[in-house]
């Protein structure tokens, strides 16, 4: 395993570095110290532990790295990731897994605000509370929430899911609360297991409507 210590590197270097390292190859961050940015950009399919809590965009655009944090992260972690695993032992800010297209969020504890805002794909997991707007703008993926949902979820939903556990404080526009399917269980199922979790009871939020910004749509009228 390659040990990094980042107290003693610029974070612009301990992402070169862990670059550089083959696929398949493991690596350990020291001294994370709520450094921003870290693991930035990794394309190859690494695992890294970082021994601490780590800073603002935590695994950004994350490509096939397993990344875990044995501590906190700041705001938007594993944000505009398109795969791999950012994985935060500890809480988050506001906007984790904001403009996510792929790969897997995990959020042991608790998450801020507008957690998976804008994400087109992939799957959040949170398993404390997630704050409000959670889901503002989603366009796409599944974001699975064990404990309570804050204020205005779901709000300006376009496509995507919001699985929910617990309560939920209030709903924002264009986004209503349904029962689950048995083909939505079977799906979190297998989600919360890859990830080590176990099966609850959720519901879900979904947008009412694909077009919330463009009105009714016109009905068809016949020709003639």
């Amino acid at each position: 395993m390659k040990t990094i210590d980042c107290g003693e590197n610029e974070v612009r270097a301990v992402n070169h570095e862990l670059k550089s390292l083959d696929d398949g190859a493991s690596a350990e961050i020291t001294n994370p110290d709520g450094t921003h940015f870290l693991c930035a950009g990794l394309r190859n399919g690494l695992d890294v532990e970082i021994d601490g809590s780590a800073g603002y965009f935590l695994g950004t655009m994350n490509e096939n790295a397993r990344v875990v944090a044995d501590g906190n992260a700041g705001n938007h972690p594993g944000d505009n990731m398109t795969g791999g695993l950012v994985r935060v032992k500890g809480s988050a800010g506001d906007g984790a897994g904001q403009g996510m297209y792929g790969g897997t969020l995990v959020v042991e504890g608790d998450a801020g605000a507008r957690t998976g805002q804008i994400m087109k794909g992939g799957t959040v997991i949170v398993g404390g509370f997630s704050d409000f707007m959670t889901g503002l703008y989603m366009m796409g993926g599944e974001l699975v929430v064990l404990g309570d949902l804050g204020d205005k979820a779901g709000a300006s939903m376009i496509r995507g899911t919001i699985y929910v556990a617990g309560d939920v404080a209030s709903l924002g526009n264009n986004a209503e609360l349904v029962d689950v399917t048995e083909e939505d269980e079977q799906r979190l199922e297998q989600v919360l297991t890859e990830n080590g979790y176990e099966m609850q009871g959720f519901r879900k939020i979904v947008p009412i409507s694909d077009r919330p910004f463009y009105g009714e749509e016109e009905e068809d009228v016949p020709e003639g």
